[in-house]
């Protein structure tokens, strides 16, 4: 059976796996959104978005496999932002009104800089995490999340602020005493 399996494997993923290079994953990436990628954006597939038009990518953002991006009220990850795998972030409610349940009510989300979202976790419409920010898993965000902060939960509530400025990249002076 080895025998079989070309020593190149990249030349043997796409034929197979629908492996894509990361310079074809950014081509894909900047056609889908309608504006220049950076290179340093990496997207692990299958990825889902319902438009792409509206969504904004900064640098250094990772976004793992089989996310799902519901963009139409628009959608900002700021740099160096890591999103886990399976994550929903949406930007469509529905009217409260039973006679308007079928209307669409778009609001962003907005993920600041050096977030980090945990695997599962779903961001509802209108909500802003700020930068620093740490979702634990499965969490399910439906208020804005201060900067630097570790929430959790269903619906997600502060655990604990982290220690951390994400402007600085270092301890805050607050935790330094």
């Amino acid at each position: 059976m080895r025998d079989h399996v070309p020593s190149d494997l990249e030349s043997y993923l796409p034929r197979f796996a629908g492996y894509r290079s990361p310079e074809e994953v950014t081509a894909l990436l900047t056609r889908l959104t309608g504006k220049t990628v950076d290179e340093s954006v990496t997207v692990f597939p299958p990825f889902y978005s319902e438009f792409g038009k509206n969504l904004t990518l900064g640098r250094e953002v990772f976004i793992n496999l089989g996310c799902r991006f519901q963009d139409t009220g628009g959608i900002t990850i700021g740099d160096g932002t890591l999103i886990g795998h399976g994550s929903t972030l949406t930007t469509l409610d529905h009217g409260i009104d039973p006679d308007r349940r079928a209307d669409m009510i778009p609001a962003p989300v907005v993920i600041g800089r050096k977030v980090w979202l945990g695997a599962a976790v779903t961001v509802v419409p209108g909500v802003t995490i700020g930068d620093g920010a740490i979702v634990g898993a499965g969490a399910v965000v439906t208020k804005d999340v201060p900067a630097n902060a570790i929430v959790a939960g269903v619906p997600a509530k502060l655990i604990r602020m982290t220690g951390f400025d994400a402007t600085l990249g270092r301890p805050s002076v607050t935790e330094l005493g």
